[in-house]
């Protein structure tokens, strides 16, 4: 496969960017698209020019720092699929692909498609943690919990934190990252003591990074990769006001 690719370029993050054309020739159909930047990444290197900086971890669709708008999707067109376990066989022959960053104000450009996420770990820090004593380990029955919120737990905290729901989001949301970590640990016993004030904290926090608010758009659940549903954005909100009333 020939692929040609329209690649954000920007040296730092003070700095103009631009999109830069490559042309890619020997693109195997069985590629992830990471490997297809490693191969430009090669060729750039061969001629002595400097390879395009991107993120990338695991490569396998768990860490999810491999987040790039493609063809102005985030993670790229499939759905539930992160860019690294994206396949060259979902584009064609000849296709010319746009690559760039996320877009948002809280996630400024570090160099070409890597940027600065560190507004969502500062979220976590707010309020995404138990740290009311327990007391000594209990034994994996002792707690006994309904089946339909240990499901809904699960599902919010398949979470990666990559941030696709931002970038999709033409407000620049993190609503739907934030509720998913606020319902992970609101829906289990161990996390209700300070069930509202980690909402409260949470909230306040995103807020202060910059984000947009949520105006129920649904870009948030079609672009994430694990398919986080935005009933949790619902289920927060409950929360947030609950916790507004009465403290």
């Amino acid at each position: 496969m020939k692929i040609t690719l329209k690649v954000w370029r920007q040296s730092g993050p003070t700095t103009a960017g631009k999109l830069v054309t490559y042309q890619v020739d020997d693109c195997s159909p069985d590629m992830s698209f990471l490997e297809l930047l490693d191969v430009l990444n090669e060729g750039l290197i061969a001629k002595g020019e400097e390879p395009v900086a991107f993120d990338h971890d695991c490569r396998e669709g768990i860490c999810g720092s491999c987040g790039v708008m493609i063809d102005g999707h985030a993670h790229g067109p499939q759905k539930q699929t992160t860019a690294c376990q994206l396949h060259m066989r979902t584009f064609h022959d000849g296709d010319t692909i746009t690559v760039e960053p996320w877009r948002a104000k809280a996630f400024p450009v570090i160099r070409d498609l890597v940027v600065d996420r560190g507004a969502l770990d500062r979220i976590i820090q707010a309020g995404g943690f138990i740290s009311a004593s327990t007391g000594g380990a209990q034994g994996a029955n002792e707690i006994l919990i309904p089946k339909p919120d240990a499901d809904l737990a699960f599902e919010a905290a398949a979470c990666i934190g990559c941030g696709a729901c931002v970038a999709a989001c033409p407000n620049a949301s993190a609503m739907l990252f934030t509720s998913a970590k606020v319902s992970h640990l609101g829906l289990l016993p161990q996390g209700q003591p300070e069930r509202y004030s980690r909402v409260l904290d949470m909230v306040e926090r995103m807020d202060l990074e910059g984000f947009g608010g949520c105006t129920n758009l649904g870009e948030c659940q079609k672009a994430c990769p694990k398919g986080i549903s935005v009933d949790f954005i619902a289920r927060m909100n409950r929360d947030y006001l609950r916790a507004v009333i009465t403290t």
